[in-house]
């Protein structure tokens, strides 16, 4: 009995073995692997994520960024040979830097259809860089006042060390809660040494205004920069990556409430000086005097000083206020107000003036008391003007009937008394004369004003030609040869028709012109240059006047203009 030969693969039909390959399980994807290079690190610091999968999907990272920030993603292939058969595997990293400090939770993360275990990682709060002079770098943050009252200015003072060149970096200073933090002028550079140590310094001020009252605290200020060259690469955290990082530590503020008995408006400052720039002792009827006064606040902004107030003198003269000048600084890591204000005061007559002293109430945040600052009286010599003083008007003396009028003498009526003449007409033609001319001046003049009216959108540029361009550049030039460097930013700002010299830069269309405007910001609140220099600079960038982007547009108000051109 002979057998049938067993039934082999190589016997089987081609359609039946491709139906069999079809029907065999597919692959599952094998569960990644994901692990930290450290289990804990500083607050500031990098910590790697390595995720491998035997798949080329790519992880979905977006879980991570509500607790740090990504930077340096990297992906690599690994091929291995096990048992005569190719493995692949994809590698990938990312650089994770945490946004808070304590236990930190990394969720899962998807990888095509599975995804990686949750991990843990500990941050520890950063410790501050000792300044012995050992760190590569560290930060300094001084603060004018550490118990200050609600919307009081304080001075911020951050300064990092640094004892490398740098090729990038960022301070940041976080806004605390319940107050306002912003950047007060230009950054400062310097060369300081520390314990025998050479280091650069960066200072840049800040000022921080408290909205209520309670513990307040001030986030130590972070750097996190890179270096310029790989000298330095061993000492950057032993990761030869050129990463420069500083932190300087918390401070807390204890704000105090606004006292119930502080003079309104609240003013909380650390002093106040007012004094008389110009006091005139003698004056002319009819004539104007100028008086000039400056207050010099200590810890106040322009935003929260109140305009110095006009005398008042009473029926006697008028007073005519200019519009304030206002130069900020920061003194001492404090922020510094001067004020400088010009009165005319216009004598009625002739006589002995005086003109009310100044006096301001502020709250002295140094010795916790109201104070009250003012300016002695002043009086005024008052002689006759040069013109004269207005009379008053002469009584209307009486008619004299028993005088002969011209030409009539002896002519007497038969009781004695002249006879009675008829009224001249000439008095009446001249008042209906002037009248008409009256009427006709008053047509005249409700015509001008209807055309006035009508150009009223007319650019100065377009009513007045090159003669208003050589006129405002004559006055600039008067202004840069002998007036102080705010009265310069306020004639530019008024050529610009803007409140501040940020807008005026804005309009500029020369680069040059921008630069000078630069300096004088910098000269007046960093204290940075040469005066000279800086007034030099504007000359020659400002010597045929402003080099708009633009053409200015000043609305005609149809009036007459205020300071006529010279």
């Amino acid at each position: 009995m002979r057998h049938a030969p067993p039934y082999t693969l190589m016997r089987m039909p081609t359609w039946l073995l491709v139906l069999m390959l079809l029907c065999l399980p597919v692959g599952v994807q094998a569960q990644p692997r994901a692990w930290l290079d450290r289990a804990q690190v500083d607050l500031g610091d990098t910590v790697t994520l390595n995720i491998q999968t035997d798949s080329d999907a790519a992880p979905d990272l977006a879980p991570l960024r509500a607790d740090f920030q990504l930077s340096n993603q990297t992906r690599s292939r690994q091929v291995e040979w096990s048992n005569g058969s190719m493995q692949t595997r994809t590698l990938h990293g990312v650089a994770l830097s945490p946004r808070r400090a304590g236990t930190v939770v990394l969720p899962p993360l998807q990888v095509g259809s599975v995804s990686t275990p949750a991990l843990q990682l500990q941050v520890r709060e950063a410790a501050p860089a000792r300044n012995d002079g050992s760190a590569l770098a560290f930060i300094e943050t001084e603060v004018d006042d550490r118990s200050p009252y609600v919307q009081q200015s304080v001075g911020v003072v951050v300064r990092l060390y640094y004892a490398a060149q740098l090729a990038s970096g960022s301070l940041v200073l976080d806004t605390p809660a319940g107050a306002s933090l912003q950047v007060v002028g230009q950054d400062r550079t310097d060369v300081r040494e520390v314990n025998g140590r050479r280091y650069n310094v960066a200072e840049r001020r800040y000022l921080l205004i408290p909205e209520r009252s309670g513990p307040l605290t001030l986030v130590g200020a972070r750097f996190d920069g890179r270096s310029a060259g790989s000298f330095f690469d061993d000492f950057f955290g032993g990761r030869g990556d050129g990463r420069l990082r500083a932190a300087a530590a918390d401070q807390t503020l204890q704000v105090q409430a606004q006292p119930a008995d502080a003079p309104q408006p609240w003013l909380p400052l650390h002093d106040l000086r007012l004094r008389y720039t110009l006091a005139p002792d003698r004056a002319r009827s009819g004539e104007a005097a100028t008086i000039e006064v400056e207050a010099v606040a200590v810890g106040a902004t322009r935003a929260q000083f109140t305009e110095l107030p006009v005398p008042d003198v009473g029926a006697d003269a008028q007073v005519f206020a200019e519009p304030a000048q206002y130069d900020e600084t920061f003194v001492g890591g404090s922020p510094q107000l001067k004020i400088t204000r010009k009165y005319a005061v216009v004598p009625r007559r002739e006589g002995a003036l005086t003109v009310p002293g100044m006096q301001l109430r502020w709250w002295d945040v140094t010795a916790g008391q109201a104070r009250s600052s003012t300016l002695p009286d002043l009086t005024l010599a008052v002689a006759t003007g040069a013109a004269g003083v207005a009379s008053p008007v002469p009584p209307v003396q009486p008619v004299d009937t028993d005088a002969a009028l011209p030409g009539s003498e002896g002519e007497l009526s038969a009781n004695g008394q002249h006879p009675p003449r008829a009224a001249a007409p000439w008095p009446w033609i001249a008042a209906v004369g002037g009248l008409v001319l009256l009427w006709l001046l008053t047509l005249w003049w409700g015509w001008r004003r209807g055309r006035q009216r009508a150009d009223v959108s007319v650019p100065v540029a377009a009513a007045d030609g090159a003669g208003a361009t050589r006129s405002s550049t004559k006055a600039l030039r008067r202004v840069l040869e002998s007036e102080d460097l705010s009265v310069v930013a306020s004639t530019l700002c008024t050529l610009a028709g803007v409140a501040r010299l940020e807008q005026v830069m804005e309009k500029l269309g020369d680069p040059r012109q921008r630069a000078a405007l630069q300096a004088l910001q910098q000269a007046r609140w960093a204290g940075e240059g040469d005066l000279v220099a800086v007034r030099r600079l504007l000359k020659e960038a400002f010597h045929d006047g402003p080099h708009w982007s633009q053409p200015v547009e000043i609305a005609q108000t149809g009036l007459p203009p205020l300071y006529p051109r010279g």
